[in-house]
């Protein structure tokens, strides 16, 4: 392995401005083409960058729409907490216990691979046209990406660090919570910050099915009254939650987690 000299480092530290102004100045280049493309052949009522900068913080200060967002981030909270605890429970055994993981496995794959708007049928038959629905199709977005992850994080823990607990008759309950769970989380973390998008794409699908106060039904409602600029509003409201708790992710798992970090 090869050190980097003074010169090196300091072209890449320079080169470091240049590539903040480059994605700057492309997404300038994008924001000018749409407006100039909505306003050559779009009708007025499409949004564009300068009608949704125009209206975005009155958007932002509506009680309305505080609300919406208030129920749709706080269902997809809720549901991740319900996901990630029972997630985590059934993966770690189905990584641990071969009959479990060959029994339950297919099941959870083909449940995953299940497109959610399949099943909002059923779950409005089940839980009703309320927030329920929404909270039930959350849970059902995330929950198997975190099965699976902690699955696979619980059957790559090294061998050695089992020998080595069982060499010191080390409890059940002290190799679940020293050994296992330190050592797959890095996997866990990987399913929750999937789990993630998932459940927003589950929490705004759902509003649009089942047509509860939330931000897609937010979404649809300004939508369909023209005011395609509060509506893009709302959806970068939800960009900007699913890339903060991505970030989120990414941070914890530096700061706290060093063993989970790629060379």
């Amino acid at each position: 392995m090869t050190l980097a000299g003074p010169r090196e480092v300091g072209s890449a530290l320079s080169n470091r401005p240049t590539a903040i102004l480059l994605k700057v100045a492309g997404g300038l280049a994008l924001l000018a083409v749409w407006e100039i493309v909505v306003r050559a052949f779009a009708p007025a009522y499409v949004a564009r960058p300068t009608g949704i900068a125009r209206v975005f913080f009155e958007v932002l200060g509506d009680r309305e729409f505080l609300a919406a967002a208030g129920a749709t981030l706080w269902a997809v909270v809720e549901g991740l907490l319900i996901s990630i605890v029972a997630g985590t429970l059934v993966g770690t055994v189905m990584g641990r216990v071969a009959l479990v993981e060959q029994g339950l496995r297919y099941y959870v794959n083909s449940l995953f691979a299940t497109p959610m708007v399949a099943i909002l049928p059923l779950v409005t038959l089940w839980f009703g046209y309320s927030a329920d629905a929404r909270l039930a199709t959350v849970v059902f977005a995330s929950f198997f990406s975190i099965v699976i992850n902690t699955c696979d994080g619980a059957r790559s823990v090294p061998l050695d660090y089992l020998e080595v607990a069982r060499a010191f008759r080390a409890r059940p309950l002290s190799t679940l919570f020293d050994i296992l769970l330190p050592s797959s989380l890095p996997y866990l973390l990987a399913g929750v910050r999937l789990a993630a998008g998932r459940a927003l794409i589950g929490a705004v699908v759902s509003e649009f099915f089942v047509s509860i106060p939330g931000l897609g039904f937010y979404i649809v409602y300004n939508s369909r009254i023209f005011k395609h600029n509060e509506a893009l509003v709302a959806v970068m409201v939800l960009v900007a939650a699913g890339v903060g708790f991505d970030a989120l992710v990414k941070w914890l798992t530096r700061r706290f987690m060093p063993w989970g970090r790629r060379s």
